[in-house]
């Protein structure tokens, strides 16, 4: 796999040279633009604006626009002139403890690998945060921005996980949530035992994108009879609003206990 990043992570005066891969895997189905008329694809051309050329990536380059119409020009390697520790180095600032970091925060994971002589320090490092049950705070520049990130032990693998700033996070007050409501003591122990009785250990590799899997069963049907396949009904759900919310809370019960004794589909 292609590190997105190399370079250092500092944490005291310790260095452990390190190469950033992702940790996403996309499964999406893909699919092209197409003209309806005549079947034919759709390309974007990087034109430009003055001569109506298309323009080679190799000429492109990021500009600001410092006033109307004029441009300050930057490449790549300008970037890396404004503060070239930080495009090649990740500067532990912090710890906190493992449980303190809201999940709001977490954007995108990345795997830390070690690279050639970093093999020692990236244990050491790991296998404290496991021990203390801390994570780190760092700062790490990918591709020209800066990102605030944790970094923490995941089995035999240091993850930085991207964080978002404080301010790129919309504050919940922001939104109207209701107050209050009468609930009382039969419906929330209803609700409890529903809850408790669809709790099970956390397995994420029996969860699938359910969606992508119809889907393409979908195309492929399509494909191979040339029409529309019958769609999938499933059962309709009764109406909160109307139905009295301890029958349901009861249903639900039943049913999952109906259920329980199966190996559940994972949505």
């Amino acid at each position: 796999m292609r590190p997105v990043w190399k370079g250092s992570l500092s944490f005291g005066l310790v260095s452990i040279p390190v190469s950033l891969i992702t940790a996403e895997k996309s499964t999406q189905i893909k699919f092209r633009l197409i003209d309806s008329k005549d079947s034919s694809r759709i390309r974007y051309e990087r034109v430009n604006e003055e001569t109506g050329e298309e323009v080679p990536w190799d000429r492109i380059v990021k500009g600001f626009e410092y006033a109307d119409g004029n441009y300050l020009l930057l490449s790549d390697e300008d970037f890396e002139k404004v503060k070239p520790e930080a495009n090649k180095s990740i500067d532990i600032e912090q710890f906190i403890d493992g449980e303190e970091l809201d999940p709001m925060f977490l954007d995108k994971p990345y795997y830390l690998q070690a690279q050639k002589g970093g093999e020692k320090p990236y244990v050491l490092l790991r296998e404290v945060l496991q021990e203390a049950n801390k994570m780190a705070i760092a700062r790490i520049v990918i591709r020209t921005k800066e990102h605030l990130c944790a970094i923490y032990a995941h089995k035999e693998a240091l993850v930085l996980n991207l964080i978002r700033f404080a301010n790129e996070v919309r504050a919940a007050d922001e939104l109207q949530y209701p107050e209050s409501a009468k609930i009382t003591k039969k419906e929330k122990d209803l609700a409890l035992q529903l809850i408790e009785s669809m709790t099970e250990p956390w397995e994420p590799g029996e969860y699938k994108n359910e969606y992508s899997e119809a889907l393409m069963k979908w195309i492929e049907e399509k494909i191979e009879t040339g029409e529309d396949p019958e769609p999938e009904t499933e059962e309709e759900k009764p109406d909160s609003k109307v139905v009295d919310i301890m029958d349901l809370l009861r249903q639900s019960i039943d049913k999952e206990s109906d259920e329980k004794p199966k190996k559940r589909k994972k949505a």
